[in-house]
């Protein structure tokens, strides 16, 4: 059963959908694969002007990992490896890319909003970086250029939970409207974008990623990451098979 649904719904725009309605999109290896392929393809392909990243089910972006995903340690740190890839995938993409944030944004969702260009959120909204509470050594990279060092730090330090309202007041959101409402909402604002010269946007996705060093930062928060996964305490915590 795929994990992820991909739709081109006008010229240039690509919608991705995470479909494990029943877990929340949290994230296991099977779906990070078949999210890496699709990153891949659309980064190759010429055409393309927008993507939105969105969901099936306005109950969750994604909750972050598959805690329920049984794992031996070969398994964590494999699957680790492909968040990593993931994370740096969004930051690379060549063309804007718009976040669907409605109902759990957590963890491994969190990081995939912030990895995004622009960021339309549902009001049921329930963003958190929740990884300091497990020591995952996740979130600068990505956090500090949206909302600037002090906030980030609250934020992730905490892991409490930011709601719409907060999201569209501190720049983590660029639209609020009903979740019911959000991904058309996304769709809209990405083809709006679309109409953009194709290279000119590219050039200027480039230039912001370039002079905040995005790609960069995220090489260096994912080696950090991995190596709390490969030789400090990893996840998941409690739940990892003996191997």
């Amino acid at each position: 059963m795929t994990g992820l649904q991909r739709a081109r719904v006008s010229d240039g725009v690509e919608v991705l959908r995470l479909d494990r309605p029943e877990r929340r999109n949290a994230m296991d290896t099977a779906s990070l694969d078949e999210l890496l392929v699709a990153l891949e393809d659309l980064a190759a392909d010429a055409e393309l002007r927008a993507v939105v990243f969105s969901t099936t089910s306005t109950r969750a972006l994604c909750a972050g990992a598959d805690v329920a995903e049984e794992l031996d340690r070969e398994g964590g740190i494999a699957r680790m490896e492909r968040f990593a890839r993931v994370y740096q995938a969004l930051t690379d993409l060549p063309v804007p890319t718009v976040a669907v944030c409605v109902g759990n944004v957590v963890g491994a969702g969190a990081e995939f909003a912030a990895a995004c260009d622009l960021r339309v959120a549902g009001e049921n909204l329930k963003l958190a970086w929740a990884g300091a509470k497990l020591g995952v050594p996740v979130g600068p990279a990505r956090l500090v250029p949206l909302v600037g060092l002090s906030r980030a730090k609250e934020l992730i330090f905490s892991g409490r939970a930011v709601g719409a309202e907060e999201a569209g007041r501190i720049g983590l959101a660029e639209r609020v409207v009903p979740e019911a409402e959000a991904e058309a909402e996304a769709i809209e604002l990405a083809r709006q974008l679309a109409t953009r010269p194709g290279e000119g946007l590219r050039r200027l996705k480039a230039m912001f990623r370039d002079y905040e060093d995005l790609s960069g930062r995220t090489a260096r928060e994912n080696a950090t990451l991995l190596d709390w996964q490969r030789y400090g305490a990893g996840l998941p915590q409690g739940g990892m098979k003996a191997g």
